[in-house]
């Protein structure tokens, strides 16, 4: 794991998930990051990026649809857009190991 990747205050992990207001979309996409954190014993952070809220941020990391998944501390960014709704497929992809919470 890179030291990019991890964030700054408690040494985990971290991913960015892009989302667009409060549609079905992004509520299914919030639902997935709990679980997606929940998967790894909350070893693994996600930020929550409100791309109407915040719309200099998608634009600097050149997000173009929602929801997007990303993995910004590796070039080129690792990003799933869509459905995130498979865990172990979502794990797999960004490369965690679901048992033991490290990448």
């Amino acid at each position: 794991m890179s030291a990019a990747s991890l964030s700054a205050s408690n040494g985990h992990p971290s991913l960015r998930l892009y989302i667009a207001g409060e549609t079905p979309g992004a509520r299914r996409a919030l639902a997935n990051r709990r679980r997606l954190i929940k998967a790894l014993d909350g070893a693994l952070q996600i930020e929550v990026i409100d791309i109407l809220v915040r719309p200099e941020e998608a634009e600097q990391a050149g997000i173009l649809a929602t929801p997007t998944l990303s993995d910004d501390s590796i070039h080129p960014p690792r990003r799933l857009i869509g459905d995130i709704s498979n865990l172990a497929e979502v794990l797999a992809y960004f490369g965690y190991d679901r048992k033991d919470s490290t990448r």
